[in-house]
C-alpha cells in the first residue's frame, strides 16, 4: 500500500478492547509488520468480537514484558505521545523502517520508554484522541507522505464485497 518498507506497532498496556480491534483492522488496512503489546488488558480484546477483519489472526501480535526488547532490527523507535518537546506529525519525516509505539488509554508513556525513542511526534489536536484514533492518524500520516501507487485496481482490492460503486463523471474542479 504504502512503500515497501516494514513498520511495526507497539502499544503500552492497552485498555479498551473495541480501540485495540480497530487498532488490528488499521494494522491491517496499512500493513503493519507486526503488532507488540504489554500489560494483561489486551487479552481481552483479541477475543473481542469487533470489526477486525480477522485481523488478529492475519497480523502477528505478541504479548511482551517490555517494548524495547522486541524492537525491530533497524527499526527507529517513533513514540506518539502528547509530551512536551515533541514534534508536531504534520513536519514529521517518517523513518523506512519504523516501531510506532502508542501509550495506554488511561496514562502516559513513562520517562523509560522515552529515553530510548528514536523520535516523539503528538498530533496537533485540542484534547487527545482515543487509542484508536491515534494509530489510524500517523499511519494515515506515513501512507499520504510516502511513494504510494493510486490506481482502481487498489480501490477493488481494498475495498468491501458489497461497494461495486465507480465514478461516473469526473467531479468539477
Amino acid at each position: 500500500m504504502a512503500s515497501n518498507h516494514p513498520f511495526s506497532i507497539g502499544l503500552l498496556n492497552p485498555k479498551n478492547p473495541t480501540n485495540v480491534a480497530s487498532v488490528l483492522r488499521a494494522a491491517g488496512c496499512y500493513q503493519a509488520s507486526s503488532v507488540f503489546y504489554t500489560g494483561q488488558r489486551y487479552g481481552y480484546a483479541k477475543a473481542f468480537n469487533a470489526d477486525t477483519q480477522g485481523m488478529h489472526k492475519v497480523i502477528p501480535n505478541v504479548g511482551v514484558p517490555d517494548l524495547q526488547q522486541v524492537k525491530p532490527k533497524g527499526a527507529k523507535a517513533v513514540i506518539v505521545e502528547l509530551v512536551e518537546g515533541a514534534q508536531p506529525l504534520p513536519h514529521y519525516q517518517h523513518p523506512d523502517n519504523a516501531f510506532y509505539i502508542f501509550g495506554p488509554e488511561d496514562g502516559s508513556v513513562s520517562d523509560d520508554v522515552l529515553a530510548w525513542a528514536d523520535d516523539v511526534v503528538y498530533i496537533p489536536t485540542k484534547g487527545c484522541m482515543n487509542l484508536a484514533a491515534t494509530v489510524n492518524v500517523v499511519l494515515y500520516d506515513r501512507l499520504a507522505k510516502s511513494d504510494f501507487e493510486a490506481s482502481d485496481e487498489k480501490i477493488r482490492a481494498s475495498r468491501d464485497k458489497n461497494n461495486r460503486t465507480r465514478v461516473l463523471h469526473k467531479p468539477h474542479d
